[in-house]
């Protein structure tokens, strides 16, 4: 794994939003006493999603004062795990699955549309709308390729419905997750062709 450091430019301060405390206080009273430190994970999400989907240094102090641990210990939780930003992303982050099913399915042409229409990956684009990074496996192997696109899944995509998925959210339009084909599931594409009774064909 690559060495993970925080951004340069960071913020002076980070607080909760009264909703967040709310949810945190929440998910502490789950955990006995002395166990707070098991809430590290979804805490620092939370930091995350509040903070326009990356982590702040001040971010990450306060999840380790609210929790009571010290900072370095949360640091380090935060630099392992890849889904922790720790720089600015688009206000559409893309995660593009780029795994051997999605390879095969054509990953390649979605990669080149994201080149063209944001940029490098880990890049925010000029209007601050995208940025993007090829990660590992997503799990909706059976609907390759497909990216996630902050917390939504968006699956068979090709350069054409994938281009008009990007037109749509920087417009502010309604979009579809899930499936971009209308695939109900993970069903073959056309009909299906097995299990298509509950019994098998010809039963009463």
């Amino acid at each position: 794994m690559s060495v993970r450091r925080l951004a340069e430019k960071q913020p002076e301060s980070f607080e909760f939003t009264p909703q967040n405390k709310a949810l945190l206080e929440k998910l502490i009273a789950k955990y006995p006493d002395g166990r707070q430190a098991s809430a590290v994970v979804p805490a620092l999400w939370q930091a995350q999603k509040q903070n326009d989907y990356w982590l702040p240094r001040p971010a990450i102090e306060k999840v380790a004062e609210t929790l009571g641990m010290p900072y370095i210990r949360v640091l380090e939780i935060a630099t392992f795990y890849t889904m922790f930003n720790l720089e600015p992303v688009g206000k559409f982050y893309v995660q593009l699955c780029g795994t051997t099913p999605c390879l095969l399915r054509g990953s390649d042409d979605i990669v080149k549309v994201l080149e063209r229409r944001v940029g490098p990956q880990r890049k925010v684009s000029g209007d601050g709308l995208f940025s993007w990074a090829e990660v590992e496996c997503l799990g909706a192997c059976c609907n390759a390729p497909m990216v996630q696109i902050n917390d939504d899944y968006y699956e068979d995509l090709t350069p054409e419905n994938f281009e008009k998925l990007l037109d749509d959210l920087a417009a502010g339009r309604p979009v579809r997750t899930g499936s971009q084909t209308g695939r109900s599931s993970s069903e073959p594409e056309g009909e299906l062709t097995s299990l298509t009774s509950l019994y098998g064909e010809g039963s009463k």
